[in-house]
């Protein structure tokens, strides 16, 4: 499979909500870093994360590693969303470039796919401030991997 482009195929199945997106983030690392999924659109998944206490370096800025947990959350999220019946995807490789420092407020993150494949799927997560300004840019592979039978 490639790219969906059309708008009359959706790139997500299913009928997943934003609530249901949220309510799975209990006990996950997202809740004491205060990361919410905020927009479900036809082919991206969007969530914020508050600059503050948590999610601070030492110097005061946004850490890094905080910025590519929110961006592996986004596309993770979204490549499950996509992936077929009876299939999940797990992360084999993310990478980031964090272009601006931010010290306060709200950063919003932005999953779109690169590529969708049988094996494999790309996202870009773009970060951004509350100005729309880029504070970092990430791709993160996925493997499209059999779900084990629960029971």
């Amino acid at each position: 499979m490639t790219e969906p482009t059309s708008a009359s195929r959706p790139l997500f199945g299913g009928n997943t909500t934003l609530a249901e997106l949220n309510a799975m983030s209990k006990d996950t690392a997202m809740i004491p870093l205060g990361i919410q999924f905020t927009e479900l659109g036809p082919d991206f998944v969007r969530g914020t994360m508050p600059v503050d206490a948590r999610t601070r370096q030492p110097y005061g800025l946004l850490h890094g590693g905080a910025s590519v947990l929110l961006a592996e959350t986004l596309g993770s999220t979204a490549g499950g969303l996509c992936a077929p019946p009876g299939k999940g995807v797990v992360g084999i490789e993310i990478n980031a470039n964090h272009v601006r420092g931010v010290r306060e407020g709200l950063v919003t993150g932005t999953a779109r796919p690169l590529h969708i494949g049988a094996s494999t799927q790309v996202w870009e997560i773009r970060i951004e401030d509350e100005r729309g300004k880029l504070v970092c840019i990430s791709r993160l592979t996925l493997a499209v991997v059999p779900v084990p039978a629960s029971g």
